[in-house]
């Protein structure tokens, strides 16, 4: 039977697909335990003839569903379902737990008004105060480099830095700060403790392309004048684009590389083992996947390959 009556699982938990749900003593573990080794559960015992279940349900469905998947509800009848609620030694209901890394964390008894039930989900899902003033100062760092304030965005991410050590947009932010300032080992070694699951976030894939190629240039510098005139007496020396390109990429000159890696693909893509095209998509990834350079360069790449 549910909480709501009918017999049936309630509208909110129907709707709230995979972030809520009904669930069993049989089920705690895979449901909860397991669960939580990936996203904090919160976990409601109730039962049908318990008033301020009912005041609490609805309200505890509302911000979970508000917290879009940062944590899941499970709700145990504990009429039908006595035994997990017997052994977490439950005497009052609503009774409600929050389940991390397959541990109970937190917990509270009674029903909660909506702002002590959000600080609850806040604490849980480390969505506090701090933390979303951190990545309102990287949010603002992002705008300031998109303008060419370095300065400024190098104020945010540090400032965001000092609020939260780990944040990854702060330390991706500040490490394109580096590179801007012709530091490619500090913005190098800002980030090399990071783990696989960080180097796969979309900013800091990006400084790391960034980094990757300020390295190349480094390794190979180049006379870029001698290569700007080789490739002005021979358009079609396609390698002394291609060293070109890098040596620009390398400065930071990325419209300037696309237009010689534009010139070649459209010579001969497959020039070198597509070296052209392969160049090309790292600078759209240095640059950011979402930057007008990397959209605009993306289709007219399309445009090329497929015509």
């Amino acid at each position: 039977m549910s909480l709501f009556g009918n017999g049936g699982a309630s509208s909110e938990t129907a709707n709230g697909g995979d972030l809520i749900k009904d669930s069993t003593d049989a089920d705690f573990v895979a449901d909860v335990v397991e669960t939580s080794k990936t996203t904090p559960v919160i976990v409601d015992f109730w039962a049908p003839w318990c008033g301020p279940c009912r005041q609490l349900g609805p309200t505890i469905e509302r911000v979970v569903k508000d917290a879009k998947g940062a944590v899941k509800l499970v709700k145990i009848n504990i009429d039908e379902n006595p035994a997990i609620a017997g052994q977490l030694r439950v005497q009052s209901i609503p009774a409600v737990f929050a389940f991390k890394d397959g541990q109970p964390v937190d917990g509270f008894m009674g029903a909660q008004p909506e702002s002590q039930i959000k600080a609850f989900v806040d604490r849980l899902s480390g969505e506090t105060d701090a933390g979303k003033e951190a990545d309102a100062m990287v949010a603002r760092g992002k705008d300031a480099l998109n303008i060419g304030d370095t300065g400024g965005a190098a104020q945010d991410f540090a400032g965001a830095l000092q609020i939260d050590p780990q944040n990854i947009g702060a330390l991706a932010g500040m490490a394109r700060c580096y590179l801007l300032n012709d530091d490619v080992e500090g913005a190098e070694g800002l980030l090399a403790g990071l783990d696989d699951k960080a180097k796969n976030d979309a900013d800091v894939k990006s400084v790391l392309a960034a980094i990757a190629l300020a390295k190349k240039g480094e390794e190979n510098k180049a006379d870029n004048a001698a290569l700007e005139e080789k490739v002005k007496n021979n358009p079609d020396d396609l390698e002394a684009r291609y060293a070109l390109a890098e040596a620009l990429s390398a400065a930071g000159d990325m419209e300037g590389a696309a237009k010689h890696l534009f010139y070649s693909i459209e010579r001969d893509k497959d020039w070198n083992d597509s070296a052209a095209r392969k160049l090309l998509l790292t600078l759209f990834e240095a640059s950011g996947a979402t930057s007008k350079f990397a959209i605009k360069g993306r289709k007219r790449l399309s445009t090329l390959l497929f015509s």
